[in-house]
């Protein structure tokens, strides 16, 4: 089968993703929600499971992880001992939808609309499984690697429980090249490699001044309000040009990938016009390659009409760590700022909640070559580097256990699909495009060249 013909062959599956697609987002697989929702999960398992026997997958497992859906493991053997083993994961759990109200379509129903089929997890990241599942289908019998699948139930949660669970079932999931669908282009139609996730430190500051609340008549003025010293701390966290400053961190690095330009960034975060963006550099300098603080909730003891002196003020901050920035480094000098700016003597404490590792890929091996070559293929143009704000617990735990394998992340999400937002959707055109991408990167990890004896002009394959 010659890339013409897989393109082809790609483009008749469609179909059959929309309707598979359309059935595994009607399974509310919300994360960590209630009873209904884990037993929905546990639905969208047992139908990953059957669609992967479906595929030609002879082992197909439900592995049990805490605290979550069960996980899906399935793996094919085809091309032998001396063959290299891939692994493709996704995730079928997905963000709640509490205000459904708000969405143009029905969140748990697929529609189509202007072009773009809407639903969560159209995107993040059952559109990522059905661009999986595309790709395996096209190449058929012609696959020239040994794969496995992971559909995980557990990565919308913070910690993420097969993240969690890497040390029981690392001899299952080993592989050569894990390529995790979890991710995506700059925009529709330019193509993209994730190299870079941001790591996250959260915790929340709390700040007291008075043994009790004391009215604002007869005391305000000399009497210290915790709410107003949270807020002056809080303030402290950025510069007169908006730059993240954060005392003892590197505040002003720099992006060596792909360049975010302002104009797409202000549409992509809806910000309205007139107001400025914030910080020095380009936005990837500031979205990618440095730290980034964001207030998650403010609390206070009293509220009301009547003005009221606080006597204490919480805040949950959450902090982006970028891949050059050690995690727990970063904690401490969040602690060590907030102790340093509290004004009036303030007692200050800080409770931590969690933090994760940022992930950097290496993106100079033989695997990161062919997929950027086969997205080349595709697209007509050289693939993006870019980073990526989350984290991903998993990424760094495979990095932990595999280390001489490499790691990329791809997938069919861009800006306009709103992820863990209202009016989550997915373009089919990068289900399409990015399925063949990787049925082409799969037979380049095989040592056969797709290309071998055609014309090797990209616009054969491209839309």
């Amino acid at each position: 089968m010659n890339a013409v013909e897989l393109r082809a062959r790609v483009d008749d599956l469609m179909s059959s993703a929309h309707d598979d697609l359309a059935k595994l987002i009607a399974i509310r697989s919300v994360a960590g929600a209630d009873d209904r929702t884990a037993a929905e999960c546990v639905r969208a398992a047992e139908w990953v499971a059957e669609t992967l026997r479906g595929a030609d997958f002879p082992h197909v497992r439900l592995l049990p992880v805490p605290d979550a859906g069960p996980t899906v493991y399935a793996d094919r053997s085809d091309a032998g001992p001396d063959a290299p083993t891939v692994l493709l994961y996704a995730h079928y759990d997905v963000h709640p939808a509490p205000d459904e109200d708000v969405w143009k379509t029905p969140p748990f129903e697929l529609t189509e609309l202007d072009g773009r089929w809407y639903g969560r997890g159209a995107s993040d990241c059952k559109g990522n499984l059905l661009m999986h599942l595309t790709a395996i289908r096209a190449l058929g019998d012609e696959l020239p690697v040994n794969l496995k699948v992971v559909v995980e139930g557990s990565a919308e949660r913070s910690a993420g429980s097969l993240a969690r669970s890497l040390g029981e079932y690392a001899s299952l999931l080993a592989a050569d090249v894990f390529v995790i669908g979890d991710a995506g282009n700059l925009a529709v139609g330019v193509p993209a490699v994730t190299v870079s996730l941001r790591g996250h430190v959260a915790l929340s500051v709390t700040v007291e001044t008075l043994t009790e609340p004391r009215e604002a008549g007869p005391y305000g003025g000399p009497a210290p309000d915790a709410l107003a010293a949270l807020l002056l701390m809080l303030a402290s966290f950025r510069d007169a040009a908006g730059n993240t400053n954060v005392l003892g961190l590197d505040n002003m690095s720099s992006w060596a990938g792909a360049i975010y330009a302002p104009a797409r960034f202000r549409e992509d975060a809806a910000v309205l016009d007139g107001v400025a963006l914030l910080g020095n550099g380009g936005i990837a300098d500031s979205l990618w390659a440095r730290p980034a603080i964001t207030v998650l909730d403010i609390d206070y003891p009293v509220r009301g009409e009547h003005g009221m002196i606080q006597p204490w003020a919480r805040a949950r901050l959450d902090l982006r760590v970028p891949p050059h920035v050690d995690e727990v480094k970063a904690a401490q000098a969040l602690v060590g700022h907030l102790n340093a700016v509290a004004p009036w003597g303030a007692h200050v404490r800080v409770d931590r909640e969690s933090a994760v590792p940022p992930f950097l890929a290496r993106a100079g091996g033989p695997a990161y070559a062919a997929l950027t070559e086969s997205l080349r293929d595709v697209y007509g143009e050289e693939p993006a580097q870019l980073g990526r704000g989350g984290t991903n617990p998993l990424c760094v735990g495979l990095a932990e256990h595999f280390p001489d394998a490499e790691i990329l992340l791809i997938g069919v999400e861009e800006p306009l699909a709103r992820r863990h937002e209202p009016d989550e959707s997915v373009d089919p055109a990068e289900i399409a495009d990015m399925a063949l991408a990787e049925a082409l990167f799969l037979r380049r990890c095989g040592r056969v060249s797709p290309m071998a004896g055609e014309d090797p002009r990209v616009e054969i394959l491209g839309r």
